[in-house]
């Protein structure tokens, strides 16, 4: 017999049931996502107390220190006062223990004291002659790994899953005598030049606290430019070392992507080749730049990684005089410079013309065809496939949401979206239609030899106008928040070195002022689309905010780089405006 059906009462109890069930389960599931986060800030609260009493009882027992001489020696001076014996490592160490306290209780830019540190500056009595950091504390960037702390990029998923070990740039600092002391702040999945995420919340501009610090380095950026860190280290594969330098007035490098290992250092998005990331160093000058990259770039950091090629610091170019031929460029036409980008290019131009150097314009070509294809459809290959199953399991942070919103579209509704817009806004069609990705192994091989075919035409045109370096725009002033997660389209100015390989630094020339806004008011773009419309409403406000230009080199030739940033830093010193 067949059995009698259910009647409706009883198909509705069941559903209900069911119903009730799943209800249950995501609670729970929800309640144990937001009981992580809840351990995780009071794990950062605690160490934070932790440093109060360890700065509190090292004054107490050390009333003399005069911690603001201390706090305004340049790293060179420091490390030389250090490794002379003249400048005890523990007053150094607390003293930026203290300023650091200071600078994340204003802007939320740490989110783990490495305590073991105190053991390190304890232990910190080197046998023979001391590295060239003995005695720095230095922080890091949150995905850099340390040895028992989390690399969580902003995810809720990766609390509580410490580090085995130290990544190689953390192990050779180490063994240069330098005290790795903190770890800071990134944007959820580092994908993005804003820094927050739904762990430790925002991180804000220590020059304006409207202001982002810019990401993903943003944590370094806000930590070293309220000087509470002398030296930092951040990532950068479209513009994450240079974005928060520029944004909070301290000067950064993205070397050549393999000049210093990433070998313990966590991608956003992992196995990704067609744009090359790069770990580098943060600080307040191109001198502790140039000295950071003397005392990494050694044995150690060469036997450490095998695939790092073991190239000394070359300190006959960094310290040439010889005077330079110098490619410039005030736009790159894809996005119009704010009024204070192009002033800075322009009068830096100027001072390096009347101190001896040749300026010779550049055109960088085909730059919507590098932002379209070669960087958007490069980095997000797959469709940004990988990036968007990296959010399974957690929640996109509200500043992500338009950026995750439009990864995540099926490849037909981006492709439909791109026709419907072309005919009114063709540069937001060409990246719906790049973000599709390419489609095949066939056609990722294509987009690889399409990399090459351009650095190649890129490198030739370099070589016919007899170029040694590049002076050309760095995105500025810092973005009034929530603007970064919708202005992707904005790194133009820096991916395009991602996409080449090629060493790139910015350094600090002037200040927005009140003609830079006069001016701003008739800011229309390149396109009159969105983009343009928001890039204005996101630097509106800044007067006396810093404004950078960036330097560029060929691959493998920081140190000419580093030379040009130095120059540029020398002769824009005395004449930064004034308000």
């Amino acid at each position: 017999m067949r059995p009698a059906p259910r009647s409706p009462p009883a198909l509705l109890c069941c559903c209900s049931a069911g119903l009730l069930l799943l209800l249950l389960l995501r609670w729970r599931r929800w309640k144990g996502f937001w009981k992580k986060v809840e351990a995780a800030r009071q794990r950062q609260e605690e160490g934070l107390d932790r440093m109060e009493k360890a700065v509190r009882s090292f004054r107490e027992q050390h009333p003399s220190v005069n911690m603001v001489s201390i706090l305004s020696l340049s790293l060179p001076e420091l490390s030389r006062k250090l490794r002379d014996g003249s400048l005890p490592p523990e007053h150094v160490f607390y003293a930026y223990l203290g300023k650091a306290l200071q600078i994340t209780r204003e802007t939320n830019c740490i989110t783990e004291y490495m305590q073991e540190s105190e053991t390190q500056l304890q232990q910190a009595r080197p046998p023979g002659k001391p590295g060239l950091l003995y005695g720095v504390p230095v922080s890091i960037k949150d995905s850099i790994n340390c040895q028992g702390h989390d690399s969580t990029l902003g995810f809720v998923k990766n609390i509580n899953q410490p580090m085995a070990e130290d990544s190689v740039l953390v192990q050779v600092l180490k063994r240069q005598g330098a005290i790795p002391f903190v770890k800071t702040n990134v944007p959820q999945s580092l994908i993005s030049f804003d820094c927050k995420n739904l762990i430790f919340g925002q991180t804000f501009n220590p020059l304006l606290y409207t202001r982002t610090p810019g990401g993903s380095s943003g944590g370094e950026g806000a930590l070293i430019g309220g000087g509470g860190s002398i030296l930092g280290f951040g990532t950068d594969v479209g513009g994450s070392l240079r974005f928060p330098a520029a944004f909070c007035g301290i000067c950064a490098l993205k070397p050549t992507g393999n000049r210093l290992s990433k070998k313990g250092i966590i991608s956003g998005i992992r196995g990704q080749k067609s744009v090359v990331a790069a770990v580098g160093p943060m600080a307040k000058d191109v001198e502790s730049l140039a000295l950071c990259m003397r005392a990494l770039l050694c044995e150690d950091m060469f036997s450490l990684d095998s695939t790092v090629p073991p190239l000394p610091f070359n300190e006959e170019v960094y310290s040439s005089t010889q005077p330079l031929r110098i490619g410039y460029y005030e736009t790159d036409f894809f996005t119009m410079p704010s009024p204070a980008m192009r002033r800075a290019v322009r009068e830096t131009k100027k001072l390096l013309e009347d101190a001896g150097h040749t300026l010779v314009p550049f055109a960088p070509p085909k730059i919507d065809y590098v932002v379209d294809e070669l960087f958007t459809r490069g980095i997000f290959s797959d469709g940004a496939a990988h990036l968007v199953d990296c959010f399974k399991g957690d929640i996109v942070d509200p500043n992500l949401k338009s950026q995750f919103n439009t990864y995540r579209l099926p490849a037909l509704v981006k492709r439909i979206l791109a026709i419907i817009l072309k005919p009114i806004y063709p540069r937001i069609a060409r990246d719906l239609s790049a973000l599709c990705g390419v489609g095949s192994a066939k056609n990722l091989w294509d987009q690889h030899a399409a990399v090459a075919v351009y650095r190649t035409e890129f490198i030739a045109k370099w070589r016919k106008q007899r170029l040694d370096v590049i002076l050309c725009p760095a995105l500025g002033p810092a973005f009034n928040h929530g603007y970064a997660g919708k202005l992707f389209a904005a790194t133009s100015y820096t991916n395009l070195y991602n996409v080449l390989n090629f060493p790139a630094g910015v350094v600090p020339v002037s200040t927005v002022t009140r003609a830079d806004e006069e001016e701003l008011k008739h800011y229309r773009g390149h396109y009159g689309d969105p983009w343009d419309k928001r890039l204005k409403e996101a630097v509106e406000g800044a007067v006396g905010l810093p404004v950078a230009v960036q330097c560029v080199a060929l691959p493998w030739q920081e140190e000419l780089c580093l030379r040009l940033m130095k120059e540029v830093e020398t002769l824009s010193r005395g004449t930064r405006r004034n308000v």
